[in-house]
């Protein structure tokens, strides 16, 4: 009789375990009143510090749109990409908007949700006198470029340009500034970025962007609750043309990737 207590009780308490660990997050966001999200607080204008110290930018407020259809409080945390993924994992944050390329790897670690919300591509920062109106433009010309990135090689390739590498954006910028280079070549988002800031005023970005892969936005493994309600509210985005307001609010320049979205899911 007690060996079969003892061995219900074990079954009871295993169901509670199992119970505790595939607890819905998106209950538990409803009833903690408090949706956390992990976005950039150093990658303007997607998620950067304002002047008092508060997280703004694109992403914070696709955040804030969350929490208001969810009916709770917004707290943004901020992440770097070395440690998103690991915030999400280990329940630091219930959500992530943070500039993340939706990659077949990354889908094994995390659930990314579907539709992308967003998209980034290679573009160039150049003299706005220089009048760069084409990627064949550039062809013979040296381009800036930052060592190891994955477009550097078609950019030499297939585009003609004559790359000339540095370590990081700093040495880039100022090469850039200093006339070793026409352009420099990197990611469309960190330009514009760059572009915000008063020094940069001679300068703009003038083509359109190749190479552009998606952004998605993550929760963590199994939670087909929260996945299901994500999906839509990104449809949502796209539909009514959110994404576009968002890049016109914060000086984006208008992408085809957000217009593509908007005509699928607008219909």
């Amino acid at each position: 009789m007690r060996t079969k207590w003892l061995i219900a009780a074990t079954l009871v308490l295993g169901m509670l375990g199992v119970r505790a660990v595939s607890a819905d997050v998106l209950d538990d966001v409803k009833k903690k009143g408090v949706l956390v999200v992990g976005t950039k607080a150093d990658y303007r204008p997607f998620g950067y510090l304002d002047p008092s110290g508060k997280i703004v930018g694109f992403e914070p407020d696709l955040a804030a749109d969350v929490a208001k259809r969810l009916g709770v409080k917004l707290e943004l945390t901020p992440v770097v990409a070395s440690n998103r993924i690991q915030f999400l994992q280990q329940g630091k944050i219930d959500l992530m908007i943070a500039t993340m390329s939706d990659t077949p790897e990354r889908r094994k670690t995390v659930d990314i949700v579907e539709p992308d919300y967003y998209a980034s591509g290679t573009n160039v920062m150049a003299k706005k006198s220089d009048k760069i109106a084409s990627w064949q433009q550039l062809k013979g010309k040296k381009v800036c470029l930052i060592q190891g990135s994955f477009y550097n090689k078609e950019l030499q390739e297939k585009y003609g340009i004559e790359g000339v590498a540095f370590p990081g954006t700093a040495e880039a910028y100022s090469a850039l500034r200093n006339g070793n280079c026409v352009a420099f070549a990197y990611d469309d988002t960190a330009i514009v970025g760059e572009l915000q800031k008063p020094e940069w005023g001679d300068y703009e970005m003038p083509l359109e962007s190749i190479l552009v892969q998606p952004w998605g936005l993550a929760v963590k493994t199994g939670e087909k609750g929260f996945v299901d309600f994500m999906s839509k509210t990104i449809t949502d985005w796209h539909k009514t043309g959110l994404i576009q307001q968002l890049e016109k609010k914060h000086g984006i320049k208008a992408t085809k990737f957000a217009q593509e979205m908007h005509d699928k899911y607008g219909k």
